[in-house]
Order: structure tokens, then sequence, then C-alpha cells
């Protein structure tokens, strides 16, 4: 779509400011902004949601959020946990809206393998539950939830690995496609050995995210994918991001000149 916003996600690892970034992202051409919970929790001076609707004003970016996905589990078989991991997804949808974010994205939980049937039982339950109550916040509040397909893990088992997986969540969670979307992850789908056109297929125009970055299908490493004119042309989402491990490698992935935004001595990108 070529009216889709294309732009790159703010990792943890990345020194830049929110400015520094976008004033780097801009240069080179982009125009959208993923705003990881991660680096928000994690970085110093890290914008206040109405801060950010500002910042999207003055540098002329659209915005999306990525809910928590470290110490974090929607599926978590500990009630107490999974209640707080759904608070941390409401309170995301909460600080996109006042952003003026247009989407929000979510991972679907998991459950060590090596646990036994039951466990794995009630961590799938609790996470349907856990999709539900944020899907329905999402809609209460007016900014669409987005669940993305995940990279196999040896050692938990994910529920959006496939786009069968993906699809049977989609239908066990009870809300209107147009607050319950998906995130079609190029990188995850090409590391499980899935087409990622089976996922446009499958979902059409309830992709509203999609998530760029390339590996040689070994692992999920998040490497630059210069190839993806031909990903943004079919896949209809509203919003495309480069998800990379350094800012350099936002650059090398619209063939540019690799380079660092000035943050000062202190930069750690």
């Amino acid at each position: 779509m070529t009216d889709a916003g294309l732009g790159a996600a703010m990792d943890i690892r990345f020194g830049a400011s929110v400015p520094e970034f976008l004033e780097y992202i801009t240069d080179l051409g982009l125009d959208h902004v993923e705003l990881k919970r991660e680096y928000l929790q994690g970085h110093p001076d890290a914008p206040s949601p109405e801060r950010m609707g500002e910042l999207a004003d003055d540098y002329g970016v659209s915005v999306t959020y990525h809910a928590p996905f470290r110490d974090w589990n929607l599926g978590s078989f500990n009630d107490a946990s999974r209640r707080a991991s759904a608070a941390q997804v409401k309170a995301t949808i909460d600080d996109a809206a006042t952003a003026g974010a247009g989407a929000v994205v979510v991972h679907g939980g998991s459950v060590p393998r090596r646990y036994p049937e039951w466990v794995r039982d009630k961590a799938r339950q609790n996470a349907l539950r856990s999709l539900a109550e944020c899907a329905e916040y999402a809609q209460l509040v007016g900014v669409p939830l987005c669940l993305e397909n995940q990279p196999r893990n040896a050692s938990k088992r994910r529920y959006t690995e496939t786009p069968e997986e993906l699809a049977a969540v989609l239908d066990d969670v009870d809300v209107t496609p147009e607050y319950f979307g998906v995130t079609l992850d190029v990188g995850h789908a090409k590391v499980n050995d899935v087409d990622w056109g089976a996922f446009v297929d499958r979902f059409g125009d309830r992709i509203r995210v999609c998530h760029l970055h390339d590996n040689d299908g070994t692992a999920d490493q998040h490497e630059p994918l210069v190839d993806h004119e031909s990903v943004v042309e079919r896949v209809p989402a509203d919003y495309f991001v480069f998800e990379t491990k350094s800012v350099p490698d936002v650059a090398r992935s619209v063939g540019a000149e690799p380079s660092a935004p000035d943050t000062g001595p202190t930069s750690d990108v």
C-alpha cells in the first residue's frame, strides 16, 4: 500500500532519545515510529504519551506502540502474573490513545514445553482470557490491538507460529476484527519456514501492522530487510516497521549509508 506509513521501531538497545531517532528516520524519508514498551521503560528520557503526540505532529510521523514482551506473559499460569501482564497491555493502549497512535502490537503468551499438560492447558486458556480482556479494552478505548505471529522457541510453546494457529486464537477471542487485528512479522514467518504470503492470504485487511526484518532461517536475527518493497506492495497493512538491532541498521534497511544519530558522548548506539 503506497499510502501506508513506513518507519522503524525503537529498541531498548538504542541509546538515542525519541527526538533524535525521529530526526534520524525522517532524514531517511521514513514517516512512522513504533515505540516498544521496553524502550519507554528503560530510557531515562522517554517521552510521556502527551509529549509523544506532540513529537509525532512536529515530525509528521504516525505512531504505533508495542506492548511489553520481556518479564511479562499474558499466558502465565500464575493468575496474578496474568492479571498484571494484562494490566500492562491496557496501560499501553491508554498511552497509545493519548499519543494518537494507530495500533498496539501484542504477543500472545507462552508456556514452557517441559511442563505437564494440565499446566500447558491452563496457560493457553489464560492467554485467551487475557487477549479477550485486552481486545475488549482496545475496542472501548478505540485503539486496535494487533496480535503478532511469533517465532518458534525450543523451550517455550507459543500460540501464533503459523497462520492456522493465529487464526485459532483470533476465532477464540470474540472481538470485532476492527479492534483485534494482526501484526504480520515477516522475519518470524521466515525463521518458522512459513511463507509470509500465507498470512496475507489468510488474514488480508485484518493485518494492520507489518514488521520488517530478515534472517538466514536458523534464528530470529532481526537483520535489515533491504528487499522490502515487495512486502510493502503486497501486504495490506497501515504501518510497516523495520525492527532492527541497531540504529544504523535502519539506514541499511532503506539502502542508505549507515550512521548513528548524534546523541553526544554517552550514546550507546
